[in-house]
């Protein structure tokens, strides 16, 4: 009894000592006031070289100015399908948005406006920063201000490879004599390219496929954003199209498992990328395309996906640049 008196009295004591302990006034929290404050070098830039994506009056992604033209890259999947895309600049919107060419291995889009005296952004010299850096991004965005969110650098740069693999987008029938496809992906490149239940496939790059080994054999070195040649029967006629490949789970969406469905609002696609940055800023999938800024205020990557709660990805700098010029080349844009 004795013990049990002396346990309870302890507990006691413990609990008045943690309601005792200050908590952290919200002024001087994350995204307090106060903190926000600290970084206004770095919200100038986000206001006036950062881009606000919006399909009608729905804001579905940021982007970043890279020409004084109306030049700005953006995350590909976010806005393909947008039937009404425009952007918004610091406090202008520029109707009429078009997007040029995409970069589907990295999941980039350069799009188009027509703006002239915008302020690109500056790019960083590296993205080789050590673990625990400050770094800021776009939050939440109001009509006229750009409003941010600060994190830091939570691990170092590597690949994400597709979740599951790659894959066409496609459900084969039972094990048989032929390839037949059960179900087409709505959100999957067989479907872009035009593939249809019922079809059978018969070759792979021109290579003839007999069953599901030979085609997972012609996929397994390829990675989300190649493309393949698929030939196909429909009925008594041939027919050969290219395929974008991507990540298989990220094509046949259901309720996910239960770490997702406490992840908030992830990206479409969130694996299959070259290389990354990761950091810890919190936000959806609508914060991203915008860049990732360091405490110079200079751009050391674009961030491309949120994986879940703990997990945002940046494209580094280095391999930003590379992209940036390529689009750019490929459109016919002068640089």
């Amino acid at each position: 009894m004795r013990a049990e008196i002396s346990l309870f009295a302890a507990c006691l004591l413990w609990a008045g000592h943690a309601a005792a302990q200050q908590s952290l006034d919200s002024d001087y929290r994350l995204a307090g006031t106060q903190t926000v404050m600290a970084f206004e070098e770095q919200r100038q830039v986000l206001q006036t070289s950062s881009a606000v994506m919006l399909n009608g009056r729905k804001e579905i992604g940021y982007g970043i100015v890279i020409s004084h033209d109306g030049y700005v890259l953006t995350k590909a999947s976010e806005v393909i399908s947008a039937a009404d895309l425009s952007v918004t600049v610091d406090r202008t919107n520029y109707p009429g948005a078009r997007i040029l060419v995409v970069d589907q291995t990295w999941d980039v889009a350069l799009v188009k406006i027509e703006a002239s005296g915008l302020v690109p952004i500056v790019y960083a010299e590296t993205s080789g920063v050590p673990q625990g850096t400050w770094v800021v991004s776009n939050g939440a965005s109001s009509r006229l201000v750009r409003r941010l969110l600060a994190g830091i650098v939570s691990a170092k740069s590597r690949e994400i490879p597709a979740s599951g693999g790659v894959g066409l987008g496609i459900v084969l029938k039972g094990e048989g004599e032929t390839l037949e496809i059960a179900e087409v992906g709505d959100k999957s490149g067989a479907k872009e390219a035009g593939l249809q239940k019922g079809d059978l496939i018969v070759a792979a790059d021109g290579k003839k496929v007999k069953n599901s080994a030979d085609l997972a054999d012609a996929l397994k070195d390829r990675k989300a954003g190649n493309r393949i040649t698929i030939t196909y029967r429909r009925k008594e006629e041939e027919a050969t199209v290219e395929v974008l490949l991507a990540a298989r789970a990220e094509m046949f969406h259901d309720d996910g498992n239960r770490n997702d469905q406490m992840s908030g609002d992830f990206s479409q696609r969130r694996s299959g990328f070259p290389r990354v940055m990761q950091h810890d800023i919190l936000g959806n999938k609508s914060i991203m395309g915008g860049p990732l800024l360091d405490l110079n205020g200079k751009c050391i990557g674009m961030n491309i996906a949120r994986a879940n709660r703990a997990e945002s990805f940046a494209i580094p700098v280095e391999d930003l640049k590379r992209i940036a010029a390529a689009l750019m080349a490929s459109s016919g844009a002068k640089q």
